[in-house]
């Protein structure tokens, strides 16, 4: 069935409530079973979080608004789904522009391995460091290639997983010693550090010596994506993902209906109801099975129950499209190479610290640290034709340590404020201001929006501009008690309290990022039912 503006049906095999890159993959997949699948999305389209947006008045440059990058989707779902969608690898790794003895240099990692051990030479002065980095991500590649095929199945234990990976020095050092007691042992440059660090970071506020490990989570599953780590541009942007998923879903079978708000679910059986908002009136569906793809929070504010603890999100999304891209102060590298990989901005491992120090005091960083890339460069598609002949860019920044509290009193005010202090750190490294780059949009304004937090739950309805819905888990089950784990989740990963609702949003575990297992893996465990 086609997209519709009303639901058809009083009765479905299974009610998918939102309509996000989650939703999407499990209704493909249950509608292929031969289920009959409804979507309701709150919002007026699909794709959540992954959409692609003309953020800018007067020009056609369709940015991913929220989500950007690709790398934990498995060619699995792609190829089960028969997904018409390509990513396309970024040709560097990364570039982090510094000072040395007064002299504007960097790190460039990529372009081969001759040019990166260059690149670790000049900056340290040795090939010690290189020899170390290069030891370090081979562990984690092999770690990688062994925990990154076990997303799409049951979860395996604590001990299943460790005997699947093999090696107790790379168990030991990725999921049980804190990721700054492992970096400190295994480097001495401060920037090189902060560079490894950067990974443990996204989204999540942590120091790197927390004994939560919320730190060492966070980046296992930043390096193991397709069991190779590499964080992939998609072509046409993140809508034409989550368009081919609805797609997808669509030719199967499930009807998606949007502008329509789940208000609750009474989970009785042998049929839940699902009550929603249909214009202005209150309306009921009822189904075998309800899938949620949004937070915990959310899902037990539908079932009336008391929510779980909150876990706040901790960071500042940019977006910019620019004239050019600026020049830099270290001339030995082409900004078309800088800015295609990361670009990582006061991020050394001093900086760092001191910037979660402050925040984890209430104060806005004093020099925020941030990672900066390029869509455009990898896929010039997302700009019309007439932008990129003229050679406009986009620019996507990713700020780190910026805990929703911070903007609990103040959301506009200190959204300036950190803005400001994140393009003074660019501009640090810059041959020429960022602003003098920037284009200016039909009613004159800069073409530069920023989303805090506060911006993501009121537009996402994130918890606290949660990325991960919730804090992220290691990715098996665990005893009660233990660290990392995440007890009673069931076979999957997705089950709850109740027999016929599912969680297949960012918030199941092997949840976050945009990468579809909790839609796959919703779908298997009711299937497998």
């Amino acid at each position: 069935m086609s997209e519709a503006s009303k639901v058809t049906q009083d009765v479905y095999d299974v009610v998918i409530v939102g309509g996000g890159h989650n939703g999407l993959v499990a209704a493909a997949y249950l509608a292929r079973a031969g289920r009959s699948v409804l979507v309701l999305e709150r919002l007026g389209v699909t794709g959540g979080a992954a959409v692609s947006t003309r953020a800018f008045a007067g020009f056609d440059a369709r940015l991913s608004r929220y989500s950007y990058l690709v790398s934990l989707l498995p060619s699995k779902i792609v190829d089960d789904l028969g997904l018409r969608f390509a990513v396309r690898k970024r040709s560097v790794s990364s570039y982090t522009p510094t000072t040395r003895d007064g002299r504007d240099t960097g790190l460039f990692v990529g372009g081969g391995e001759e040019r990166t051990r260059a690149s670790f030479q000049q900056l340290t002065g040795s090939d010690a460091e290189y020899e170390a980095w290069r030891e370090f991500y081979d562990m984690t590649a092999r770690v990688g290639r062994s925990v990154f095929p076990t997303l799409t199945e049951p979860l395996p234990s604590r001990a299943g997983l460790r005997d699947r990976i093999g090696d107790d020095t790379a168990w030991h050092t990725l999921f049980e010693q804190p990721l700054g007691v492992t970096i400190e042992e295994r480097f001495l440059d401060d920037l090189v550090r902060g560079i490894v660090l950067t990974d443990g970071l996204i989204g999540t506020f942590a120091d790197a010596h927390d004994t939560s490990l919320a730190q060492n989570i966070c980046f296992l599953y930043h390096v193991i994506g397709g069991g190779t780590g590499d964080w992939d541009v998609p072509v046409g942007g993140m809508g034409a993902f989550t368009d081919a998923l609805a797609g997808a879903a669509r030719a199967a079978g499930a009807e998606i209906v949007t502008g329509h708000e789940v208000l609750r679910i009474d989970p009785d059986q042998p049929h839940a109801v699902v009550t929603y908002r249909d214009g202005d009136r209150e309306t009921t569906v009822a189904a075998s099975d309800v899938l949620v793809n949004a937070s915990p929070e959310t899902l037990a504010g539908l079932l009336g129950e008391p929510p779980a603890e909150r876990a706040e999100g901790a960071q500042i999304k940019v977006n910019m499209l620019l004239r050019r891209l600026p020049r830099l102060r270290d001339t030995s590298v082409d900004p078309r190479e800088a800015f295609a990989g990361t670009f990582h901005i006061a991020e050394g491992y001093g900086q760092l610290a001191t910037a979660y120090r402050e925040a984890a005091a209430g104060a806005l960083p004093m020099s925020p640290p941030s990672e900066i890339y390029c869509h455009s460069l990898t896929d010039p598609t997302i700009l019309g034709p007439e932008l990129a002949g003229s050679g406009y860019q986009t620019l996507t920044m990713f700020g780190l340590h910026a805990p929703a509290r911070l903007f609990a009193e103040d959301n506009d005010g200190a959204r300036d404020t950190l803005l400001k202090g994140a393009l003074e750190q660019l501009d640090a490294v810059l041959a020429e201001p960022i602003a003098d780059c920037l284009a200016v949009d039909e009613d004159g304004r800069p073409c530069i929006e920023a989303k805090t937090p506060l911006d993501l739950e009121k537009e996402l309805r994130l918890p606290q501009g949660n990325i991960f819905h919730r804090a992220l888990a290691f990715p098996f089950a665990d005893e009660a008690g233990e660290t990392g784990g995440a007890p009673g989740v069931g076979r999957w990963g997705v089950e709850t309290s109740h027999a016929n609702v599912f969680l297949c949003g960012a918030g199941a575990v092997r949840g976050g990022g945009v990468s579809g297992i909790p839609g796959h893996n919703a779908a298997m465990a009711l299937l497998e039912r």
